[in-house]
């Protein structure tokens, strides 16, 4: 595969996992708190598939280890937030076999594998290890996440988990630089912004769109869009 559609493909993940990030962010400063939308875990098992195979089609054991490690939180916060019965069943199938299906491509693929990804030539130990520490602090968020919803027996987003992804993001910011890696560089960019603000949400600073709500026009646009995303 040209490096042109591989590189297409991690930018489209990339797309989701932002929009994700707008959809929390858009609904937390309409709520003047911070929320965990349904419509977060939904994109976010679209986007981890299609990040996992730029992943693999990378040979970068950074990326393919932390989508691994999240992908069934995502799942396990849909259980929470009684939507993952909701989704069609085709869907959830998909969602449990695919996962399984990219195991197997590593185990016994022949260009890419995990033999491949692990003796990357373009990838130095010391980059490998950095990465892939940025990667496991960035990815432990959901572990955290999950261990807090699981207390309460639903599914929030707890300060934690945007001081670690804050920090995570950093580091994966620095690796995609000497990765030259246009798309982790690209997300983590723009991430850091949504990460930033929902501390300070937390933080009780005012919503962004509270001075808009004054405005009647405003008020109800924003008022549609959020019943939309919810």
């Amino acid at each position: 595969m040209s490096d042109l559609l591989i590189y297409a493909l991690g930018f489209l993940s990339q797309v989701l996992f932002f929009a994700r990030n707008i959809a929390q962010w858009f609904l937390s400063e309409k709520e003047g708190t911070v929320i965990s939308p349904v419509v977060y875990w939904q994109i976010s098992l679209a986007a981890s598939i299609l990040m996992l195979t730029y992943g693999i089609l990378r040979n970068d054991f950074a990326i393919v280890l932390g989508q691994f490690i999240v992908y069934c939180i995502y799942i396990r916060n849909l259980q929470l937030k009684k939507a993952w019965h909701k989704m069609h069943l085709a869907t959830r199938i998909l969602a449990i076999v695919i996962p399984l299906f990219y195991v197997g491509w590593l185990l016994f693929g022949n260009t890419y594998n995990f033999n491949s990804i692990l003796k990357n030539k373009d990838v130095s130990a010391m980059l490998m290890i950095w990465g892939s520490a940025g990667q496991i602090i960035f990815t432990f968020r959901f572990v955290y996440q999950w261990i807090y919803s699981e207390k309460r027996n639903d599914s929030f987003l707890p300060l934690g988990f945007w001081i670690i992804s804050t920090v995570g993001s950093l580091m994966i910011f620095t690796y995609a630089i000497y990765r030259l890696d246009p798309v982790l560089f690209a997300a983590h960019s723009l991430g850091l912004f949504i990460y930033i603000r929902n501390i300070l949400l937390h933080y009780g600073k005012n919503s962004l769109f509270s001075k808009m709500e004054n405005i009647p026009v405003l008020k109800d646009i924003l008022r549609k869009v959020s019943e939309k995303m919810k």
